[in-house]
């Protein structure tokens, strides 16, 4: 806030338009220019000097705006002395010069809102800082595994599709969901039903017992909640619109958990905030590839237990370890052997400083593949959303994270594999055992 030249006005404003601080931006444009590159997004380059042009004319029109109001308003002080003491002329020229500075306050308004509008668009395009740990890398392909955990077996024996071993329990129909709503979407049935509302059971309690305070959120959010959350290239690739309503169908509870705090100032001695919130999540899946695959891979709708907190800076590096640690020690509790993987710049998502991706084994394809993510997004929500910490030394921004616990059906492909025997049964881990009634073994139908 001290960073701002005049006027609280322009102080609250700048303060919640933006994903990265501004005087950062002023004080180092190269430093930010080489995040944009690290991030392999060159085509945003130009948005740094087009940033710093639109804040000078925006920052040059309210400093001549706030100097005219002052200005005004002595000039009316003295209209009224002069017209008391009979100084018609005096008042007169007053009057005039209020006239004049009134058209040209109707002009620096404007360009105010021109600049500050276009300023606001530019700067929630560029992308926030990464941690100084992040691999360099162009995609995905350049991710670094840093840890396996439990062995990874290949049984001498087929491992079927996912949903050829689903279909052997009469667990699923694709058919007539493919008639009622389209590729992307399920039934899901008998005992692979209560196995997916078994495993979202057991995340939930899981995340209980660590402290975690359970939420239900809603399952649709606003406008500047969207905004506030994700990237425009996340939100045009993910999010569903409801029509005639300013509202959207979120894509993770992370959207509605942390729009929860928008606009709030957080007492310092709360914090940290920390939910496991469950939801069903929809996702247009835009560009993705694989959403034909007959399978519960990729889908449009599917329900998820998440882990979201909100801290003071200086603690969410430990909050970011212990996250994705509580996803890892979740699957090994069911016996699926995982790995995890740092993201490199070029797969990060712009609101994201760091991520790591939670990968469980699988025996069908001998490989792993992606079950969870866990990103720390610094100050970059909290700033687009105005989320602030009342602190004993002053205001200032809330660090966010979020991460997966689970993500039925995927993550129930990893459990199928990695639980199935040679004779098509399917084994449940004792800890799951208790959300299953007691069952031990699960036996197909055909």
């Amino acid at each position: 806030i001290a960073q701002c030249l005049v006027g609280s006005e322009m102080c609250i404003r700048d303060r919640s338009i933006y994903m990265i601080d501004i005087a950062r931006l002023r004080e180092d444009p190269e430093a930010v220019r080489e995040n944009i590159k690290k991030k392999f997004q060159d085509h945003k380059l130009p948005l740094v000097d087009e940033a710093l042009e639109l804040d000078k004319q925006y920052r040059a029109a309210i400093t001549r705006a706030s100097e005219l109001r002052s200005m005004r308003n002595k000039l009316s002080k003295e209209i009224g002395q002069f017209m008391r003491e009979g100084k018609k002329e005096e008042a007169a020229e007053n009057k005039k010069k209020v006239g004049e500075m009134a058209e040209e306050l109707k002009s620096l308004e404007e360009v105010e809102k021109e600049s500050g509008d276009k300023l606001r668009e530019v700067m929630m395009k560029i992308p926030n800082f990464l941690d100084p740990t992040v691999p360099i890398g162009k995609d995905d392909s350049e991710n670094v595994e840093i840890t396996k955990y439990g062995d990874p077996v290949v049984p001498d024996y087929e491992v079927p599709y996912h949903t050829d071993i689903m279909e052997s329990f009469d667990g699923i129909d694709l058919d007539a969901a493919g008639r009622v709503a389209g590729n992307g979407f399920y039934y899901l049935m008998g005992d692979i039903a209560r196995l997916h509302s078994a495993v979202l059971a057991y995340a939930r309690d899981f995340m209980i017992n660590r402290g975690f305070t359970y939420c239900v959120p809603p399952y649709m959010i606003r406008s500047n909640v969207v905004n506030g959350v994700m990237s425009f290239e996340e939100m045009d690739a993910m999010m569903y619109k409801i029509e005639g309503e300013d509202l959207y169908l979120i894509g993770t509870s992370e959207h509605s958990m942390i729009g929860k705090f928008i606009g709030e100032l957080l007492d310092e001695d709360k914090l940290p905030y920390t939910y496991t919130s469950y939801s069903p999540c929809f996702r247009k899946e835009k560009g993705a590839h694989g959403i034909e695959e007959r399978g519960v891979y990729r889908i449009h709708q599917f329900e998820k237990q998440e882990m979201i907190v909100v801290c003071k800076p200086e603690e969410s590096k430990m909050w970011f370890d212990k996250l994705w640690n509580n996803t890892v020690d979740l699957f090994r509790s069911l016996d699926i052997p995982v790995r995890t993987l740092e993201c490199c710049s070029g797969d990060l998502a712009d609101l994201k400083s760091k991520s790591l991706d939670v990968e469980a084994w699988s025996p069908r394809q001998k490989k792993y593949f992606e079950v969870g993510s866990c990103s720390n997004l610094t100050d970059a929500q909290a700033r687009r959303l105005n989320i602030r910490i009342n602190g004993k030394d002053g205001k200032y921004y809330a660090h966010t994270l979020n991460n997966t616990v689970v993500a039925p059906p995927r993550m129930l492909i990893a459990f199928l594999e990695n639980n199935l025997n040679e004779d098509g049964t399917v084994s449940i881990p004792e800890a799951l055992r208790p959300y299953m009634g007691g069952t031990e073994k699960l036996v197909p139908k055909k």
